[in-house]
């Protein structure tokens, strides 16, 4: 329940980010016609877009599993996450093109101060906004809210890019090299461009793979060989460890062996008290053990010893 609040702070605060952003950025545009703002007003609205989208793909991930989808919801967090991630390529590829265009036609810039005034408000806001939602992921483990994380810091790196430009093209109108001046601006929506693409398709990469059944990553891995290995004196071995990810829920599975004289209780007992430390170990967690017998093909069983995890 805390991470669910957690996540829905992320995406109240993502929202309106957005929504501010979103309306500076369109009086910026209108006052300065600006290339490099439009494309970074392009981005803000993918990302006010996103994060309603989010607000309500929240709501359906915590959702209990049911009849239709026996593991949950949690897949919804990689597809938002994904989408997110293809809206932005398309974008910085319809912008590239336009910047290009630009270069060879470029249009002069009204009123630059205000451009540079307002990217520096835009830095603030989303800087401000990515410290925020990237602690409320951490917190929440929901790669949905880090991809939002991930979003307002390239935002915040763009945004400052493009007041760097304002800065060097009133600094080139200055000195007369009005020619030069008006090339920044579509040069700069070039590079931001490039800058999107990049992020966003290891962005999109990485919710793909998730949505074909990922395993967890390599700490969480580590940890449940490292909780596995704490009751290592109480069955004999362990076979066919399989993880997966939804979301921020991860599906773990084994099988344990165990001398086939072993009590149900006994056994009951030991799968009771692996499964307790890995959930308490490893966020959001289901874990799934199956008791195998041995098949007495052991070093003790052929000198006829009796089996040391019998007790």
């Amino acid at each position: 329940m805390r991470g669910e609040t957690q996540m829905y702070r992320a995406t109240i605060v993502s929202l309106v980010c957005n929504v501010v952003l979103v309306s500076i950025k369109s009086v910026a545009l209108f006052m300065v016609n600006s290339l490099a703002i439009a494309m970074d007003l392009g981005i803000s609205l993918v990302g006010l877009i996103v994060s309603i989208i989010l607000y309500y793909s929240i709501k359906l991930s915590t959702q209990p599993a049911d009849l239709v989808h026996n593991y949950g919801y949690g897949k919804v967090e990689n597809v938002c996450e994904g989408m997110e991630g293809v809206v932005l390529i398309g974008i910085a590829l319809a912008m590239s093109s336009q910047a290009l265009v630009g270069l060879f036609h470029p249009n002069p810039i009204k009123l630059p101060w205000v451009g540079f005034s307002t990217s520096v408000v835009n830095v603030l806001i989303n800087f401000g906004g990515a410290f925020y939602i990237f602690k409320m992921a951490k917190r929440s483990g929901s790669p949905a809210i880090y991809a939002e994380g991930v979003h307002f810091k390239l935002e915040g790196f763009i945004s400052g890019m493009i007041a760097i430009a304002f800065i060097v093209g009133m600094a080139l109108h200055a000195k007369g090299l009005d020619a030069l001046a008006r090339h920044a601006d579509p040069l700069t929506a070039l590079i931001v461009s490039i800058a999107v693409i990049i992020p966003s398709c290891k962005l999109a990469k990485n919710s793909f793979f998730k949505l074909l059944d990922a395993t967890v990553e390599e700490d969480s891995q580590m940890e449940i060989l490292k909780q596995i290995a704490r009751h290592i004196d109480k069955f004999c071995d362990f076979r066919e460890l399989k993880t997966r990810t939804a979301g921020r829920k991860k599906f773990i599975e084994f099988k344990i062996i165990v001398p086939e004289d072993i009590s149900f209780r006994m056994g009951h007992e030991i799968v009771s008290n692996i499964e307790k430390d890995i959930q308490g170990n490893i966020p959001y967690c289901e874990v799934n053990i199956k008791l195998e017998p041995c098949d007495k093909d052991c070093k003790f069983s052929r000198k006829g010893q009796r089996c040391p995890y019998l007790f």
